[in-house]
C-alpha cells in the first residue's frame, strides 16, 4: 500500500514551496528532487503568494525563523489554504523560546495544517500551548519508548483531533496520527540523529508526498516517513571506514533517490493502532 505513494510523487512530479531552514535548505531541495517532485525555495514576502500560488504543496519550516519569515509563512499559508494547497508545519525549536513558541501557535491559529511534523518535545509544546525545551532535539525525558506509547498514542490522537491536522511526531519510534488511527513506525537508524537537518528533509519530501497523494493525508504522511527511515538503514549499509556523517547524509539522499514503490512496500515496518 504504501510504496504506491512515493509511485505516485514520480508520476505527479509535484512542484513543491518551501520556507525552510537556512542551515539545511540545500538539502532540503535535494530531498524534493531525489523522491520525484520539484523544489522552489522563496521567503519574500512581496513575492510569497505568487510564488505559492504555482504551487501544489507548502513546506512552512520553522528555522533561522525572523519576524520577516513569520509575514511570509503567514502570506504564503493563508494563500495556499485559499487554493485549497497541502500545507505541513514543522515547528522547528518551539518550547526553547517565547518568540518561537508564539509564532508556531499563531501560526496553528490562523492556518489549517494538513500535517504539523516534529519531534515529541515540539508537538507537547504546540499541545500544551506553552513548554520549554533545550533546544531544537526533543529534551531526553520526552524521548518515546516502548514504555509510554501507550500513553502517547491517545496524546497524539487527541491533538489531531483538535487541530485537524495529522500529527507526525518523529524520533526513536515514529508516530503518525489523525483522530482515530496511528501508524507506529520503527524503520531508521540511531545514527540518522548525527546529521543536522534530516527532519528538514523529511518536512519537505512529506510535503510532496501529500501533494501527490491529496485524499489521503495519513497514509502519504506515514508513507514520506517509512521511506526516510528506510532510507536511512539503505544508506548506513553503504558506510565504508572513514565514512562520517556527511557521507551518510549524502548516501540517505541517494538511497530515496533510488528507491522504488516496491521497495518501500516490503522495506516499511509499522503497525496501526
Amino acid at each position: 500500500m504504501l510504496g504506491n505513494y512515493l509511485d505516485e510523487v514520480r508520476k505527479k512530479a509535484p512542484l513543491i514551496h518551501n520556507i525552510t531552514n537556512y542551515v539545511t535548505i540545500n538539502d532540503v531541495a535535494n530531498m524534493v528532487l531525489a523522491c520525484g517532485a520539484s523544489p522552489i525555495m522563496s521567503d519574500e514576502p512581496t513575492d510569497i503568494e505568487e510564488i505559492t500560488s504555482i504551487c501544489q504543496g507548502l513546506n512552512i519550516n520553522m528555522g533561522m525563523l525572523n519576524p520577516r519569515k513569520i509575514e511570509s509563512m503567514q502570506k504564503a499559508g493563508k494563500k495556499s489554504n485559499e487554493l485549497h494547497h497541502k500545507v505541513l508545519l514543522d515547528p522547528v525549536g518551539a518550547g526553547s523560546s517565547s518568540f518561537r513558541t508564539e509564532a508556531a501557535l499563531n501560526l496553528i491559529r490562523d492556518i489549517q495544517f494538513d500535517v504539523i511534523r516534529g519531534n515529541i518535545s515540539e508537538i507537547k509544546t504546540l499541545a500544551a500551548g506553552h513548554g520549554t525545551t533545550s533546544g531544537v532535539d526533543a529534551d531526553e525525558a520526552d524521548t518515546l519508548t516502548e514504555q509510554n506509547l501507550e500513553k502517547m498514542i491517545p496524546f497524539i490522537k487527541d491533538f489531531s483531533r483538535r487541530t485537524g491536522s495529522v500529527i507526525a511526531v518523529t524520533g526513536g519510534i515514529d508516530l503518525v496520527s489523525d483522530a482515530k488511527r496511528c501508524f507506529v513506525i520503527r524503520n531508521g537508524r540511531p545514527e540518522m540523529g548525527r546529521i543536522t537537518g534530516t527532519g528538514c528533509q523529511l518536512s519537505g519530501m512529506m510535503t510532496a508526498f501529500l501533494a501527490a497523494n491529496p485524499e489521503n493525508n495519513l497514509e502519504a504522511a506515514a508513507a514520506a516517513v517509512c521511506a526516510m527511515g528506510l532510507a536511512g538503514e539503505t544508506g548506513w549499509k553503504y558506510m565504508q571506514p572513514g565514512d562520517g556523517n556527511a557521507t551518510y547524509r549524502n548516501r540517505i539522499i541517494d538511497a530515496i533517490y533510488n528507491m522504488e514503490g516496491k521497495e518501500l512496500e516490503e522495506g516499511a515496518k509499522y503497525e496501526i493502532r
